[in-house]
């Protein structure tokens, strides 16, 4: 008896939920992970392992809710959207590929364990298809006389991955709570690119290139080569990149970023505090300016033209203010003949896009239905790419794919018109006229730029396709009840 008495006592000392066993777990486990740590430290190195550790602490957040996976690929498109993954492991899947994939593991397990019990098409939903299926057919089709590598194969996986990213905004970001947290994110990550765009192009130039330099480590590019210059010519003004490597990139994200903080500035009622908003639009305006990117600034200003004719007629007065002091400011002189030049096309590098658009109607009249595909190109004397999204999808996908894109866009743009016009709950417009006004922005930029279809820009194709499931999503709850979700749908 007495023994098992002791022998319960002893069990019940080890094993029962007291204080003394916890101490002891608890050191277990820091014997644990320090061992592991200090041997990912011996074996990759301190500053990877470091990274490694964050990264899993990420990714364990992740696959906690969409909202946490949909947080990090919007941070990762902002701040490091070229960054890989700098292990050897015979390929380096980018920090996007993993959000991407993270994103779409929690959505499906969702689906699968019918904590989703529907699926929300939109009328977006049915168009999008189909261009995805011809995307496909493209594809596959330009296979019969162009070379399939790995990096076009993952590339045009990446993209559909993006285009598909509609579908999962629209399925969850259901409730207006979730919809108003992914706007803080989108503004706050773009203000922290805008922010770092404008201080890396007013430090001394040496101290730039190092600072961008150390994100070689994430396949990034590494020397001089890491400075823009307007007509890659040193002589010239200096284009601000921030981490988007490509000033015209950074323009495209600056166009939607801003679209949406500017429509918040001038709401009765923003998602942050309005000095905040104030700052962060002044550091996106100013980091926009230093691109040197006309198409984008172009963009930008229809965008926000748009909301200031839909609404807040003060915004078309300071537009207005800020146009006729850019027209007597010194300092904006140089900008303003640059922008003369594009108009006239006296520069070379509008001249380089004239010589672009010809060859990309000459390539688009021999092979006008399905294109060339996106591998490369039947004949010596032609190549793909030209600077319009319009004329790309068309010499990739043919006139039927670009029908199917601008289906798309037109019904979008419907549905986001009659929502406005109908909406119920005036205190959600202003998130509605700044997703609407970050996507027409980029259709007018899409004349004179190519990344938000460029499979050499998976980013660009993915944060444009998340505006448009965020403003369909908005629209939808600007007509639902306040304080309902569009379906029972926990993320």
């Amino acid at each position: 008896m007495d023994g098992r008495l002791s022998q319960s006592k002893w069990y019940e000392a080890w094993f029962s939920a007291n204080t003394r066993v916890g101490v002891v777990a608890v050191f277990v486990l820091c014997v644990l992970l320090g061992g592991l740590a200090g041997a990912l430290i011996g074996w990759v190195g301190p500053l990877y392992a470091f990274g490694g550790i964050l990264a899993i602490a990420a990714a364990l957040i992740m696959l906690r809710s969409t909202q946490a996976g949909l947080t990090a690929t919007i941070a990762i498109i902002c701040l490091l959207p070229f960054a890989a993954i700098p292990l050897p492991i015979g390929f380096s899947p980018t920090f996007l590929d993993l959000c991407l994939i993270a994103l779409y593991l929690v959505w499906l397990l969702r689906l699968a364990r019918r904590r989703q019990q529907d699926f929300i098409a939109t009328p977006v939903g049915l168009p999008l298809l189909v261009f995805i299926v011809l995307a496909v057919a493209a594809f596959i089709a330009g296979l019969a006389h162009a070379h399939l590598t790995a990096q076009v194969l993952r590339r045009f996986a990446e993209v559909l991955m993006a285009l598909a990213l509609f579908y999962l905004v629209v399925n969850t970001v259901r409730t207006q709570k979730q919809l108003t947290w992914v706007v803080k994110v989108i503004i706050l990550a773009g203000f922290l690119a805008a922010f770092i765009g404008v201080v890396l192009y007013y430090l001394p130039q040496d101290v730039t290139v190092r600072l961008l330099s150390t994100l070689g480590r994430f396949n990034y590019p590494t020397g001089a080569d890491v400075i823009q210059y307007v007509e890659d010519n040193p002589d010239l003004p200096m284009r601000a990149t921030s981490t988007s490597v490509n000033p015209n990139v950074l323009g495209g994200l600056l166009i939607l970023v801003t679209s949406v903080s500017v429509a918040q500035l001038f709401a009765p009622k923003p998602v942050l505090p309005r000095w905040a908003l104030l700052v962060m639009v002044a550091f996106m305006g100013l980091c926009l300016y230093l691109t040197y990117s006309r198409g984008s600034l172009a963009g930008l200003a229809v965008g926000l033209v748009a909301i200031g004719l839909a609404r807040y007629r003060k915004l078309l007065l300071l537009l207005g203010l800020v146009a006729i002091v850019a027209l007597f400011l010194p300092q904006t002189q140089a900008y303003i003949a640059h922008f003369i030049e594009g108009i006239r096309g006296e520069d070379l590098a509008t001249q380089m896009r004239f010589g672009e658009y010809k060859d990309a109607f000459t390539l688009i009249s021999r092979y006008p239905w399905l294109g060339v595909g996106f591998a490369g190109t039947p004949d010596i004397d032609l190549y793909i790419g030209v600077s319009s999204v319009y004329l790309l999808i068309a010499e990739q996908m043919g006139l039927v794919g670009l029908a199917a894109f601008l289906l798309v866009v037109v019904v979008a743009l419907a549905s986001l018109w009659r929502a406005w016009r109908g909406m119920t709950q005036k205190d959600r417009e202003p998130i509605l006229l700044g997703f609407s006004a970050g996507i027409l922005g980029i259709l007018v930029g899409g004349f004179f730029d190519h990344y938000f279809v460029n499979l050499d820009f998976p980013h660009s194709v993915a944060m444009f396709w998340i505006f448009v499931g965020l403003a369909v999503a908005s629209a939808r709850l600007a007509k639902a009840p306040s304080g309902q979700a569009l379906a029972s749908a926990r993320s």
